[in-house]
């Protein structure tokens, strides 16, 4: 019965953790609130989630979409000044629309004065807003209005007001493309405002009329589940975990050649020849129990750490500005505890009191107690390479990954105690420890430096601090592993190494070299070169404000059925971009990986680029009310609300950026790309496509 809880309980956390992505992460509450005789108040109390954000109103153009408010209808009422915003409003310089934007997070009230002037009254409308994370934009979102009421009776009969289907804010109208123009006359006249029966009637009834012997009506068809299909093959084929679990096991092989660990073999093994003594089977017993006794440790320490933050949350740490700071500080601190500056260690008691307790105890318990005390006496130098690795393990967006580092770590870890204790004459032929030690705690904490900068640069990045933009980045790589070089060739010391030390092994000199050789490989970095090995660590390249050679892409097409026929004329696979003239990460995508000659090239020639903007504001023919795929109603107006209906209603999605690439019915040829500055990854993603489309032919 438990076992069946427990599986029901992470079966729910999984689907919650798929709903994220299509729910709406604002929500908006709206009413009216008489605050005199001849005056009444139209509020919309927001609540924000977290790591969201609200843009505010009156933006200068050329940035994101201002929230504005819009009239149907309004009779018997004037304005009073203009939508206001009540909150703690914050004032970032955002770099890739190169101006100061305004929004807010957690909560915040828009709120509209009319005068009334009439003895009745109606107001009718919608409060237009658009919220982005870090990640992701959502489209422009409606709140739709309709209030009714009674004024004074002194006052003259109601007439239509001057504001009627006008906004009351300046909206921040999105110039029209040509092909977007050429979009609203494919748009069909006869268009009702029926409720459809299903999504997919909803979706055809806005979809344009069959022309030149194509169906463009089908090309609407969801293909929620085909995407869903090819995004769980890509989740499930492990790659991402084994490549954790990798990088767990590098980690503990690291951690094993620490002093702080390596001298720790003779003691426990020892302890265990000492207990097994006549018993063979009883030492292999107790050697293999203590290296389980391992596993569970660290297994647990990953436990807790997913139940900290929650399976939901995991994601989200990649971009949570505290929390990338407090680990720059952490790995900083411990860098410089490994050059020697100071020494970090817990308190002895705590050790000699686990130690004492494991001597005087008998039994599978005093087992694991000698394991604890591993992990006790060993914290200095493990803390951080766990630290690292339970942060990558979190940041990537699966919520066994923490489970799955951990358990390659301690495997790592508890190997070589549990082969010396079951065969005792190998520790004779092990190395001694000595100053081979201290290099590999100087290595890393240069390591440990370099990747602390990767968590400063998200901070830096959410913050608009712009103290580490790309050319500084890069420079401080340049000489942390231009001094890692020299100091493995022995042209740098430290105060701790050993001054007897003449030459340097072999070993430590390729390395050496190698590692000038990566410092000379990021140079070309500082005049705009993308340094392909290190993207995926540099803040994106649109920081940068020199650069020789930049390279960019545009669409071939801004309209969806357009794009589509004209690829099923050239026989080429289809790359569909949902992005927004107001959408940050977007251009992040497009400066950071759409300038790689390599992206840019297959974008260009190999298929052909569609790029929906979802905050497109010029106007339909005529408003086209449908049915979401959640049964609420929605009132198409823009072509932005066109193409947003799209992305929800034929792939289940609610954001931008979005790639998906499709043949030429409109069916997915993978699995769908969203906010990830990885080129080998997107290149790998647009290959995918590529080979299936010719499979297909």
């Amino acid at each position: 019965m438990k076992k069946r809880q427990f599986l029901t309980l992470i079966f729910s956390l999984l689907v919650s953790i798929v709903a994220m992505g299509q729910q709406n992460p604002v929500h908006v509450s709206v009413q009216q609130k008489r605050v005199s005789p001849t005056e009444v108040d139209i509020i919309f109390a927001a609540k924000i989630a977290s790591g969201w954000h609200v843009y505010s109103t009156g933006l200068p153009a050329g940035g994101p979409n201002s929230t504005v408010l819009r009239l149907d209808n309004a009779e018997g009422v004037s304005p009073v000044g203009k939508l206001t915003a009540h909150g703690k409003e914050l004032n970032v310089f955002d770099k890739a629309f190169d101006m100061k934007l305004r929004y807010f997070e957690n909560s915040v009230s828009f709120v509209q004065r009319y005068k009334i002037t009439a003895k009745t009254y109606s107001i009718k409308g919608y409060l237009e807003y658009s919220t982005c994370n870090e990640e992701m934009c959502m489209p422009p979102m409606q709140v739709e209005f309709n209030f009714k009421g009674n004024g004074p009776a002194s006052a003259p009969a109601a007439a239509p007001s001057d504001v009627e289907k006008k906004t009351t804010d300046a909206a921040v109208a999105a110039p029209a493309e040509a092909e977007g123009t050429a979009a609203l006359s494919a748009m069909p006249a006869d268009t009702t405002k029926n409720v459809t029966a299903s999504t997919a009637d909803s979706a055809a009834s806005v979809a344009p009329a069959a022309t030149s012997g194509t169906n463009d009506s089908d090309l609407w068809q969801p293909v929620i589940k085909e995407l869903k299909a090819f995004n769980t093959a890509q989740n499930t084929d492990n790659a991402s975990l084994w490549y954790i679990f990798f990088m767990g096991i590098v980690g503990g092989l690291v951690a094993l050649l620490t002093p702080c660990v390596w001298p720790i073999i003779p003691m426990t093994v020892s302890f265990f020849l000492k207990r097994a003594k006549d018993d063979r089977k009883k030492g292999i017993r107790d050697a293999v129990t203590y290296g389980l006794s391992i596993i569970v440790i660290y297994m647990g320490l990953a436990t807790i750490v997913t139940a900290a933050f929650g399976p939901q949350k995991l994601n989200e740490l990649a971009t949570n500005a505290p929390f990338n700071i407090f680990f720059f500080l952490l790995l900083a601190v411990f860098a410089f505890s490994f050059f020697g500056w100071f020494e970090l260690r817990l308190p002895s008691s705590w050790g000699n009191a686990v130690d004492n307790k494991a001597a005087a105890t008998t039994g599978l318990f005093s087992i694991f107690l000698m394991a604890f005390t591993l992990s006790l006496v060993s914290f200095s130098c493990t803390a951080p390479v766990v630290g690292l690795l339970l942060v990558q393990a979190a940041t990537s967006g699966d919520w066994v990954a923490p489970a799955v580092g951990m358990f390659g770590f301690a495997l790592a870890l508890a190997l070589p105690f549990t082969l010396f204790a079951l065969f005792p004459s190998w520790l004779k032929q092990a190395p001694k420890s000595g100053s081979w030690m201290n290099m590999v705690k100087v290595v890393l904490g240069f390591v440990e430096l370099a990747f602390s900068l990767k968590f400063l640069s998200v901070a830096d990045l959410a913050y608009g601090w712009h103290i580490l933009d790309r050319e500084t980045f890069l420079s401080i790589w340049i000489a942390l592993f231009a001094l890692l070089g020299l100091y493995l060739i022995g042209k740098l010391k430290f105060p701790h190494d050993d001054p007897d030390q003449k030459a340097m092994p072999v070993p430590a000199i390729m390395l050496g070299l190698c590692s000038l050789a990566f410092s000379v490989y990021m140079l070309p970095g500082l005049w705009g070169a993308p340094c392909k090995a290190v993207s995926a660590f540099a803040p994106p390249i649109n920081t940068q404000d020199f650069n020789l050679a930049p390279q960019t892409v545009h669409a071939q097409y801004t309209d969806y059925e357009e794009g589509m026929r004209a690829a099923a004329a050239a026989g080429k696979p289809v790359l569909v971009d949902f992005t927004g003239f107001g959408c940050v990460n977007c251009r992040k995508m497009e400066a950071a990986v759409w300038t790689d000659s390599r992206v840019a090239e297959k974008l260009m020639k190999d298929y052909v680029l569609i790029s929906l903007y979802v905050d497109d504001k010029t106007p339909l023919k005529q408003p086209v009310e449908v049915k979401r795929p959640d049964g609420t109603m929605r009132t198409l107006r823009t072509v932005g609300d066109k193409w947003s209906y799209l992305e929800e209603t034929k792939f289940g999605y609610l954001a931008q950026p979005f790639y998906v690439p499709l043949d030429n019915q409109g069916k997915p040829l993978n699995g769908s790309f969203s906010y990830k500055e990885d080129i080998p990854g997107y290149l790998d993603f647009l290959n995918k496509g590529l080979e299936n489309y010719q499979a297909k032919r």
